[in-house]
């Protein structure tokens, strides 16, 4: 059976994702932005909280897990640098498997934007949850990790299913594609733009993305077609961070 999963806006820019394995009414939670916010929402439709995914140590990201876990005993499990402000029950590395009833997530390192991030790519219902590694027409920023680890990274994502869809942490989408309209003028990416400035004046999320719209759009990804004078793959991604990391629009 599939497997649910409930998007809701927290924090300032953040999503919270509960997600329910169908099968075993098992539910976990990517990340806990906002315990309070997240027992609400467990609350509102009835749901007990099994399992905590951490994708990295931020603590808009692992912050609630100790509320959480004291409010429902919830088993946390994620990258070890967790460990730098949270609990953690099951330190986890590349390649683990965790299963949330039947649903069984495969743990993928994506490090860059810290050294020890991870994801989330439950296969067979073609969903991954990528934290701060990978967003709408954009990425993390690399507070810790180097250019070549994060395009490393960037690329073990766009190697999954085109068909992927893709929950980012964060509402970045809006800012995100008028950086990159400033250093691409493909005309997918203007109409992608475009329906992304009307998404947002009507308040609707631009979240999840897939791996195939990605590909197609985010300069990112696309930045060894963008930068083809750069001496390297990951130098010609170092080149778009580091003109993200300085833009103004």
């Amino acid at each position: 059976m599939p497997i649910t999963v409930h998007q809701f806006p927290c924090l300032s820019d953040n999503y919270g994702f509960l997600v329910r394995d169908e099968a075993s009414g098992q539910v976990a939670t990517i990340d806990t932005p906002d315990a309070e916010a997240i027992l609400a929402e467990l609350g509102r439709l009835g749901w007990t909280l099994d399992l905590i995914l951490n994708t990295h140590w931020h603590p808009d990201h692992a912050g609630g897990n100790e509320t959480l876990k004291a409010a429902t005993g919830a088993t946390i499990v994620g990258p070890r640098e967790v460990t730098r402000i949270a609990p953690l029950d099951r330190a986890l590395e590349d390649g683990d498997t965790v299963m949330l009833g039947q649903t069984r997530f495969e743990v993928l390192d994506t490090g860059g934007h810290t050294l020890g991030h991870i994801s989330y790519h439950d296969a067979a219902d073609g969903i991954a949850f990528v934290g701060d590694t990978l967003f709408a027409l954009g990425c993390g920023r690399l507070f810790e990790g180097t250019a070549e680890q994060m395009w490393a990274s960037l690329s073990r994502l766009a190697s999954l299913p085109d068909q992927t869809t893709v929950y980012c942490a964060h509402e970045y989408t809006a800012s995100n594609a008028r950086f990159a309209l400033s250093v691409d003028d493909a005309p997918t990416l203007k109409a992608r733009a475009d329906a992304i400035f009307a998404a947002r004046e009507r308040g609707e999320p631009t979240v999840p993305t897939t791996i195939a719209a990605e590909k197609a759009t985010n300069p990112f990804l696309r930045a060894p077609l963008l930068r083809p004078d750069a001496a390297s793959a990951a130098e010609a991604f170092a080149e778009i961070r580091a003109a993200k990391d300085t833009f103004k629009g």
